[in-house]
C-alpha cells in the first residue's frame, strides 16, 4: 500500500486532479492549502490545513501528526515578499541556515524540499504521479512551424538556457531573434501581457519554455495549459515550444484543440537539437 500523501497545494486545478487520482486508487491524502494561493474548491471533501506559507512550524507539525510519509508540491504559487510571508521561529531558522545561497527561485526550492527531507518526509515529483503530464518530443495539433520560428525557437532556447543557469526564469519571447521578454518573478502570463505592446510587424514570434540546467524536479517544472494558449495569441504569438521530459502539459487534448482553433502551433523540443 502507498504511503500517506501530503499534498502541498498551490493555485489551478491541478491539485485537485492529484486528488481524484488518490480517491481511485484508495491513497491517503492530506491537503495542506496556503492562503492565498490555494482555491478554496481545492479542499472540498478532503482532510486539510488552512494555513500561511510561513507557518513551518505548524505545517511541520501537523504533517507528522497526520502520519504523513510522502509530499508532493503541486499547482503555482506566487512568491511572497518576507513581509507577506510573515515567517514564524521554524521558517526564520531556516532562512538563517540556507543564506543568501537560494535567492533564486529554484534554489529556494531546493534548499526547502531539501529542509523537509530532513524532517524525515520524502519528496515526490509532480511527474512521478501523474506522469501522463510530462510533454513528449513532436508537434502537438495540427499547425507545424515554419522555417522562420524554428530560428526563433533557436535562439530561444540560447536565451533561455542563459537565464536558467543564473535561476532567472524559464521562459522567453523571440521574435525575428528580437528578445520581446524575458521571465522573472511575474510569470509566463504576465509576461505574454507585457510583450502585446512590444511586438514588431511581420512575422510573427513565439514563447519558448525550458527547465532550468540545475532544474530541481520535484517543484515548479515549466508548464502549459490552455491559458497560456488564449495568452500567447493575444500577445500575437504564432507558437510555444516547450522542453520534451522537462515541462508538464495540462489537459492536452483541450489545449491541443485549442491550439489547433485559434492556428497556434506546439511543439516539444530536445533543446540539444537546437545547439
Amino acid at each position: 500500500m502507498n504511503a500517506k500523501l501530503g499534498i502541498l497545494a498551490g493555485g489551478g486545478h491541478l491539485p485537485r486532479r492529484l486528488i481524484k487520482l488518490c480517491e481511485e486508487t484508495n491513497r491517503e491524502v492530506f491537503l495542506v492549502a496556503f492562503k492565498g494561493q490555494t482555491d478554496p474548491e481545492t479542499v472540498n471533501d478532503v482532510e486539510h490545513l488552512w494555513t500561511r506559507l510561513g507557518a513551518a512550524g505548524k505545517i511541520l507539525k501537523t504533517l507528522k501528526e497526520q502520519q504523513v510519509k510522502e509530499l508532493v508540491m503541486i499547482g503555482p504559487v506566487k512568491r511572497p515578499s518576507m513581509a507577506e510571508l510573515r515567517p514564524d521561529w521554524r521558517a526564520l531558522q531556516f532562512f538563517a541556515k540556507i543564506g543568501a545561497k537560494s535567492l533564486g527561485d529554484d534554489g529556494l526550492l531546493r534548499s526547502v524540499i531539501s529542509a523537509v527531507e530532513e524532517e524525515g518526509f520524502v519528496f515526490r515529483g509532480v511527474d512521478e504521479l501523474l506522469n501522463d503530464l510530462l510533454a513528449t518530443k513532436g508537434v502537438y495539433g495540427s499547425i507545424i512551424p515554419d522555417a522562420f520560428a524554428y530560428d526563433d525557437i533557436k535562439r530561444g532556447v540560447e536565451v533561455a538556457k542563459a537565464m536558467g543557469r543564473v535561476d532567472v526564469g524559464q521562459s522567453v519571447v523571440i521574435q525575428q531573434g528580437l528578445v520581446l521578454g524575458v521571465e522573472a518573478i511575474e510569470g509566463t502570463d504576465a509576461l505574454l501581457s507585457r510583450c502585446l505592446d512590444l511586438k514588431r510587424g511581420g512575422d510573427s514570434g513565439v514563447l519558448v519554455k525550458l527547465k532550468k540546467p540545475e532544474q530541481e524536479r520535484r517543484a515548479d517544472l515549466p508548464t502549459i495549459g490552455v491559458e497560456t494558449i488564449k495568452g500567447a495569441v493575444n500577445a500575437g504569438l504564432k507558437g510555444i515550444a516547450i522542453e520534451a521530459g522537462g515541462a508538464l502539459v495540462i489537459d492536452r487534448d483541450a489545449l491541443i484543440s485549442a491550439a489547433d482553433r485559434y492556428g497556434l502551433f506546439v511543439i516539444g523540443i530536445d533543446p540539444s537539437d537546437y545547439e
